[in-house]
């Protein structure tokens, strides 16, 4: 059954579905509606807002501050950090950067990009630095695949880790196989990026598929809204597509209230079946 919150660690109920702002800040002609976008998405509920120092350099975190200013504690604010900012000092000044971008002096959730020069336990130890200087609440990782996970978790503060942040999607459902799984029994909740497989342009046919569109039919819905409503039908998953319009944002909202019935499950499944063996990580 969908449900329409995930449970972080302190019993935080978060919304199911957030708000992803990937290719945002890129154009300085869509700033106002990119602003007006994410605004809408917190009028309706979507309150976790998910960025990077990466997504045009600063540029959609600029985006997010104009959003937020004066709304900065009606939403869960989430950024991540580049691979070789991810350690020692360097990692101090990544997330100052990012907080001055965003306009505030605290993040609710700091996630590792993805694995690069600095090892786990540096990343580790920067995160828990953070934490304790005040300028992150949480933190988290992304990119990060069940060997990923079995280390960090050998690390003495690595069961801090709050979520793993990866690709997702009907298309794409390798993580079903193991990381999934452990990341479910651990509690760990799971961020799917790309729910919407970026508007089936990593899965073309899964827009179009027949199957998804009669499902969306049956209940009255957009094919997107089964998408979104089929990732977060996972226990412990988050769906965080981006907010691409007024429009879009409402329209991802409204899937937090569909729940897919059992044989539209079962066709979706049968449709785009989840592989029976290990295969690579999904990244984008």
């Amino acid at each position: 059954m969908t449900t329409t919150s995930v449970i972080f660690p302190e019993a935080l109920a978060l919304p199911a579905i957030g708000q992803g702002t990937w290719y945002m800040g890129e154009q300085a002609h869509q700033h106002r509606s990119e602003v007006a976008a994410l605004q809408a998405g917190i009028d309706a509920g979507l309150t976790l807002i998910d960025t990077a120092e990466m997504y045009a350099e600063g540029g959609a975190e600029r985006v997010v501050g104009d959003a937020i200013r004066g709304r900065r504690d009606e939403v869960f604010l989430v950024s991540k950090v580049y691979p070789w900012n991810a350690g020692g000092q360097k990692a101090i000044a990544a997330c100052e950067a990012s907080l001055q971008r965003l306009g505030t002096d605290v993040l609710d959730l700091y996630l590792l990009h993805w694995r690069g020069p600095f090892s786990l336990e540096e990343t580790v130890s920067a995160m828990q630095t953070l934490m304790q200087q005040g300028k992150i609440r949480r933190w988290g990782v992304s990119n990060l695949d069940y060997d990923d996970m079995q280390e960090l978790w050998q690390l003495g503060a690595g069961r801090e880790c709050v979520t793993d942040q990866v690709l997702y999607h009907l298309g794409s459902r390798g993580i079903e196989y193991d990381l999934l799984p452990w990341c479910q029994q651990h509690q760990v909740p799971v961020m799917a990026y790309c729910p919407l497989a970026q508007a089936g342009r990593l899965r073309s046919e899964l827009m179009s598929d027949a199957v998804v569109q009669d499902v969306a039919h049956q209940h009255g819905i957009s094919v997107a809204q089964v998408l979104l409503a089929w990732v977060i039908s996972h226990q412990g998953v988050m769906a965080i597509p981006k907010a691409g319009s007024i429009a879009h944002v409402r329209e991802n909202a409204a899937a937090l209230e569909v729940t897919l019935s059992d044989e539209a499950l079962a066709r979706l499944d049968n449709a785009f079946p989840a592989p029976g063996y290990k295969t690579p990580l999904d990244v984008v």
